[in-house]
């Protein structure tokens, strides 16, 4: 287990790059399974789900295609629980499956407002794909159709997911010490 300091906070290895790679090929695996007459049109939530969304590409072998949006609801550990679209979505999804790529779901208040604006959009169907699910912290009735892991209310960095920008790039999931 490794130990970083990002900025004020020190954070421990939770989950090593071998255990998340073998869960998006599972999760990848059912999708292809599940999807295999859909083409279905991918959304990657930016910036966290970047790095995921790459992956998880890489293992889908039906017909799809991905697109990006980017979402903005956390400042440093926190959310603000006010969530803003600072860059949409320009594919006409009418009748088209839509599954979006989204880094974590804790509260579900951004999965609630992003399928809430997708559904104006007339899509056939819209599922969530998450790379971290926080069941004990869900405020709003949504359905995660495909979770790679449900964990605690812990604060996590890495694989995409920041402390106040920083910790993208490492290649595990690192948890919050409490000091």
């Amino acid at each position: 287990m490794s130990v970083v300091k990002i900025k004020d906070k020190t954070f421990k290895t939770s989950i090593s790059q071998e255990e998340i790679q073998k869960r998006i090929k599972e999760v990848a695996a059912q999708i292809n399974e599940d999807m295999a007459d859909k083409n279905p049109l991918f959304l990657g939530v930016l910036n966290g789900a970047f790095i995921f969304a790459a992956d998880l590409l890489r293992e889908i072998t039906i017909p799809c295609e991905i697109s990006f949006v980017k979402l903005a609801s956390y400042q440093g550990i926190m959310s603000t629980g006010k969530v803003k679209e600072v860059m949409g979505i320009n594919e006409d999804l009418t009748g088209r499956t839509i599954i979006i790529i989204e880094d974590i779901v804790d509260t579900g208040r951004t999965m609630k407002q992003m399928i809430e604006s997708l559904g104006t959009r007339n899509p056939a169907a819209v599922h969530i794909c998450a790379l971290f699910l926080k069941p004990d912290k869900l405020q709003e009735p949504i359905d995660v159709d495909y979770a790679c892991f449900s964990i605690p209310n812990d604060f996590i960095v890495g694989y995409g997911l920041d402390y106040d920008q920083q910790g993208r790039n490492l290649k595990e999931i690192y948890t919050l010490v409490e000091e």
